[in-house]
């Protein structure tokens, strides 16, 4: 085998007879000699005038190898009888956290409030419809967390490079496309998602875990300053020493029950603003810059800007995607963004939102600590008040207009199903978010010129681009600073941003939990024979 790296056009990186060619004349072999080669890394620069497909390809002259074959193996035991830890949520965190468990001879009792994938798309079908919100179970609360409804996007600035790979190889295992293992920014998409978390969900079974839906947790069960399970809405009790709370970014009511019973929690920055979106060939002209070619996917841009010392930043970029709501609560208005696995559709969107930090928020310093989670749901209140009322349909304003303060006469066609409604949001956004957005955009139309444009379109608001708290936790143990045996993990208790890395801190506390069972027992052991 050699590993080598090609520069093709669009066009060669689409052929394979192209490429076959190209590794003969680079390798100075017969293409006839090449019995085959896999991609291992693909990545596109267009920076130049014509964009240039990159390619880093392992060759093989005379053998065949294995199709994608994975460096990390993945034992996956029977653990019908063996110590049961509690997991708390099936997002990304959750779930990984269940397979590590199972790897590692604990069988994992996951507690999720809202319904299987398969269950929980009839009730998104029914918000894209704009009939009424099922609290429960929507866009952010369901199997599989509120990655099952995104782009998928799976890359991560997390310095781990090998528990990312580890990461990748198990969506791949679990039906995710091969593209994922050497795309430079790999991506599920939703359509693929949900079969993949269903196929997660069956290993977890198939190995004696358990998974609990349309099961809220409402208490966290205590002796002293140690856990010992978890109440859930029906009254029914479960019972361990382990608790793994892994809810996502928006299980609110969780910050609210760890609040009065004094569990610290500790309020940090976070960002919000809107979701802008463009005709996506808008977007391929000015990134490509005019050229055109069918085999170039969905062109995409990560945008920053700085005003009066605070970040403007372009969030959950998706390319050839769609606008859909993410509220979680009746009277309150949530957009975000997602993709198919193809980004096939008309429309490029992304989250702009503004850096917040807890000394901004004095208006609501009276709630403390939860100063984030009240300012959160008081602006999505607002977005559903300029909507007039009507369930999920978005407040909205061409992105030209909100720039230079105007109202909209009429909306541009969107990707938004629940539908729009033409308001004024230059005006009754908060000042410290609308202000900056505003002067952002005017930055990001200098990086991108026609970015601040009649064609594009704003709606609001983009509220949950990650938790507005952190629970705290020991930086050894992963243990929650007061309470021993809870352990707060990933996006929902600050510690992750996305799918992977809330994946990998799924795995890491999996891995302490076990480490934590073997040092209790010989504990248990010493005490025992003293």
């Amino acid at each position: 085998m050699q590993t080598i790296q090609l520069s093709l056009s669009p066009e060669q990186a689409a052929d394979d007879n192209a490429i076959r060619t190209k590794i003969a004349k680079t390798l100075s072999v017969d293409t006839n000699d090449i019995s085959s080669f896999r991609i291992v890394r693909k990545s596109i620069d267009a920076r130049g005038r014509r964009p240039v497909v990159i390619l880093q390809l392992n060759v093989f002259v005379g053998e065949q190898p294995d199709r994608y074959a994975h460096f990390n193996t993945f034992d996956y035991h029977d653990v019908t009888n063996a110590k049961e830890v509690i997991v708390v949520g099936s997002g990304p965190a959750g779930l990984f956290a269940a397979l590590r468990l199972i790897e590692l001879g604990l069988r994992p009792i996951i507690v999720e409030r809202g319904k299987t994938v398969d269950n929980r798309t009839i009730d998104v079908d029914r918000i894209y419809r704009n009939e009424e919100l099922d609290e429960e179970s929507n866009i952010c609360f369901g199997e599989g967390g509120a990655g099952t409804f995104s782009d998928g996007k799976l890359f991560s600035r997390s310095k781990k490079s090998g528990k990312t790979g580890r990461i990748l190889e198990i969506f791949h295992r679990h039906g995710a496309q091969d593209e994922i293992l050497y795309e430079a920014h790999p991506h599920i998409g939703t359509d693929v998602l949900q079969s993949v978390v269903t196929n997660i969900r069956n290993t977890i079974l198939q190995c004696g875990g358990e998974m609990l839906f349309s099961a809220k947790v409402t208490d966290i069960l205590l002796q002293g300053d140690r856990v010992t399970g978890v109440r859930l809405a029906d009254n029914r009790t479960l019972n361990s020493d382990y608790v793994v709370l892994a809810t996502g970014h928006s299980a609110r009511d969780i910050y609210r029950i760890l609040t009065e019973k004094r569990i610290a929690v500790e309020a940090k920055g976070f960002a919000m603003g809107v979701r802008v979106e463009h005709p996506q060939e808008l977007i391929d002209n000015i990134q490509y810059k005019g050229y055109k070619n069918n085999f170039l996917p969905a062109a995409s841009y990560n945008l920053t800007a700085q005003f009066s010392d605070r970040g403007v930043y372009s969030f959950c970029m998706c390319p050839g995607g769609m606008i859909v709501p993410s509220a979680t609560e009746l009277r309150g208005v949530v957009v975000n963004g997602m993709s198919n696995s193809k980004r096939n559709s008309p429309f490029a969107n992304s989250g702009i939102v503004v850096q917040l930090y807890p000394k901004d928020l004095s208006d609501f310093h009276q709630y403390g600590e939860l100063c984030g989670l009240y300012f959160q749901q008081h602006l999505e209140h607002l977005a559903y008040v300029n909507n007039g009322g009507q369930n999920q349909k978005a407040p909205a304003q061409r992105l030209d207009d909100f720039v230079k303060g105007k109202l909209s006469g009429e909306i541009s066609q969107s990707s938004y199903l629940p539908g729009t409604v033409s308001s004024p949001m230059h005006f009754w956004l908060p000042s410290p978010i609308g202000e900056a957005l505003r002067e952002g955009f005017k930055i990001f139309d200098r990086k991108m010129r026609g970015f601040v444009t009649s064609q594009a379109v704003v709606l609001g608001v983009e509220s949950r681009t990650s938790s507005t708290v952190r629970i705290p936790r020991q930086r050894d143990t992963l243990q929650h600073t007061q309470i021993a045996g809870l352990y707060p993990c990933g996006e929902g208790a600050g510690y992750s941003g996305g799918i992977t890395s809330s994946a990998i801190d799924g795995e890491r506390v999996a891995e302490q939990i076990k480490l934590d069972t073997i040092n209790n027992r010989d504990a248990h052991t010493r005490k025992h024979f003293t």
